[in-house]
């Protein structure tokens, strides 16, 4: 438990990680929510988070056909996570917060009431566990945990923010941004 705390902790501060793309992508299928929502989805790109050399998750971008990227705001997508170990559910939504800081600016009152809502929105995790955010592209945005809806909000300016993390062009990871997007060499 310690050194599980101690991770997350370092997670927080440590310099930013290094980004891989898997080499194979064809054959992955689309999650029956996504399905649902997007009949069209197919996988725009996916990359790993590596910390310290350790597998923290593989994430997916499924997007519709003619996504454009640097209007992600507007565009209906999905966002996986497949999770490799184990996360505390607070430490994703609070490390969460501070990287959509990174993003764009929101007073504490915002920051406030999206933590609650991501903390009701991310679980603890374990390893082959998948966070998922579906977003329509006007701002309605669900989370499910391992298919399970796990909490929905309809804010644009949160949605924005928050999957900017990933695929805003000023994400603190710009190589995963660029697998994400299929943009990785």
């Amino acid at each position: 438990m310690i050194r599980r705390r101690l991770w997350i902790r370092l997670a927080a501060t440590a310099p930013l990680p290094v980004f891989t793309m898997p080499s194979a992508i064809a054959d992955t299928p689309v999650p029956a929510e996504v399905r649902n929502a997007l009949p069209q989805a197919r996988l725009q790109g996916t990359g790993v988070l590596r910390f310290f050399g350790l597998r923290v998750y593989e994430a997916r971008l499924w997007t519709a056909p003619g996504f454009v990227a640097d209007d992600y705001a507007r565009e209906p997508f999905a966002l996986e996570l497949i999770y490799d170990r184990r996360l505390e559910g607070q430490a994703i939504a609070e490390r969460s917060v501070a990287e959509m800081r990174r993003v764009g600016a929101f007073d504490d009152a915002r920051a406030r009431q999206w933590l609650a809502l991501m903390l009701k929105a991310f679980p603890d995790v374990a390893a082959t566990d998948r966070l998922l955010g579906l977003h329509d592209g006007q701002g309605d945005v669900s989370f499910f945990h391992n298919g399970k809806l796990t909490a929905q909000v309809v804010d644009a300016e949160y949605a924005r923010l928050f999957f900017g993390i990933w695929l805003a062009r000023q994400s603190s990871a710009p190589a995963l941004r660029e697998a994400l997007l299929g943009l990785a060499r």
